[in-house]
């Protein structure tokens, strides 16, 4: 019984220094967690300031090219093909010869009037000589004056028949002429669906080819009502021309998806809406000095938009959940909070154009939309305004 005492006693000496212990732990900068080991700090994350940005948005629109000119070569007279002077895709330059037909009966309508010329000539000769023998004797008195006019009127016939046989004999060289089929513009040579010997008319459904005139090429392409309104309302001018005026130059990308290294204008829009596909039609003009562009290809117009102050963040600093897109701002106690924001449909590059939800001067996370939860305590690490937006600057 006496030993009792002192074997509390040790206990409580125990107990105290393994308290001691914790206390100096403590003090020493370590503390306890459930797992046994020392609490982690927050994670470091990049945060930027959003600042308001100059940025340029680009639309684009599949488009069909067209020549400047697309003309039907048709021939103006029947005949034979008798000779090609082109072959497909050639280039040719106005007045240049492309086909020539066979046409014998033009050929004979040139010798017919060539000779009622030289006839008509004949008879001038003719009736010249009898007037000359008839004026002196109505001048003698021998014969009388009738004589006289009679001689005068059959001169003046057979100068008329000459005057119709040479206008017969320039009709004649003009149908003859028309068996020589060129080329009205400078332009690149289309399909020919005809060969030697075929019979070709007037009125023969194909033309001969066709010449487009592709120093210049305009792309077709349209925008809908909407789109179409938010085209008006984003070009200055108060008139039609004026806003096309003030519509920046605009580029194209071809078949391939390259950039063609021509720039364009928008030229005209249609002032009526079509009613079966509710869009209007544009026409962008692209010079074409290699040829590069030909009738009937397709491509893809591409309309820039300049903005002098846009809201802009980087789309790795957003995410889409159910069609809505967020952001992580970040408050003063550095704990960041999931925010909604509203974007416009256009990007500018890799950027999203912010028009609510966060204001310039707000800090977002730069890239922690899959680690990140809301309420979450970060360590921010400040990105400079160049970082973030050196893709503007490229």
């Amino acid at each position: 019984m006496k030993m009792m005492p002192y074997k509390m006693k040790k206990t409580s000496a125990g107990l105290a220094m393994i308290s001691a212990m914790i206390i100096a732990l403590s003090s020493c900068g370590g503390s306890a967690n459930p797992n046994g080991g020392a609490q982690q700090p927050p994670a470091t994350y990049e945060v930027f300031t959003v600042t308001a940005q100059p940025a340029t948005l680009h639309t684009s629109y599949p488009a069909v090219m067209q020549g400047e000119q697309t003309i039907d070569i048709r021939p103006k007279v029947d005949g034979y093909i008798e000779k090609i002077y082109v072959d497909e895709g050639s280039v040719v330059k106005k007045g240049q010869l492309l086909f020539k037909l066979s046409a014998p009966e033009y050929e004979q309508t040139v010798i017919n009037s060539i000779a009622a010329i030289n006839s008509a000539k004949a008879d001038i000769n003719s009736a010249e000589i009898a007037v000359n023998k008839t004026k002196p004797l109505v001048e003698k008195g021998i014969i009388s004056e009738y004589e006289l006019q009679t001689d005068q009127n059959t001169l003046d016939t057979k100068k008329a028949a000459l005057a119709q046989a040479q206008t017969a004999l320039a009709t004649a060289k003009v149908n003859l002429g028309y068996t020589y089929v060129t080329s009205p513009v400078n332009g690149v040579v289309g399909s020919i669906p005809y060969r030697l010997g075929s019979l070709i008319t007037s009125a023969t459904a194909s033309p001969l080819t066709t010449v487009a005139n592709i120093g210049k090429v305009y792309a077709y392409f349209s925008l809908n009502e909407k789109q179409l309104l938010d085209f008006s309302r984003s070009v200055k001018g108060s008139t039609l021309d004026e806003k096309l005026k003030n519509t920046p130059d605009v580029n194209l990308a071809l078949a391939d998806g390259s950039a063609y290294p021509e720039k364009g204008r928008l030229e005209t829009i249609s002032g009526v809406l079509n009613t079966s596909t509710g869009s209007a039609s544009f026409r962008a003009g692209f010079p074409n000095p290699l040829h590069l562009l030909r009738s009937g290809s397709s491509g893809t117009v591409d309309i820039p938009q300049a903005l002098t102050a846009a809201i802009l963040i980087p789309q790795k600093s957003a995410y889409e959940l159910q069609g809505k897109y967020f952001v992580y701002v970040l408050d003063q106690n550095n704990l960041v909070k999931n925010q909604e924001v509203d974007i416009m449909e256009l990007t500018a590059g890799q950027y999203y154009v912010v028009t609510g939800g966060i204001k310039a001067g707000d800090k977002i996370v730069y890239d922690g939309t899959i680690s990140l939860k809301d309420s979450t305590k970060i360590t921010p690490q400040s990105m400079s305004a160049d970082k973030v937006y050196q893709d503007l600057k490229n």
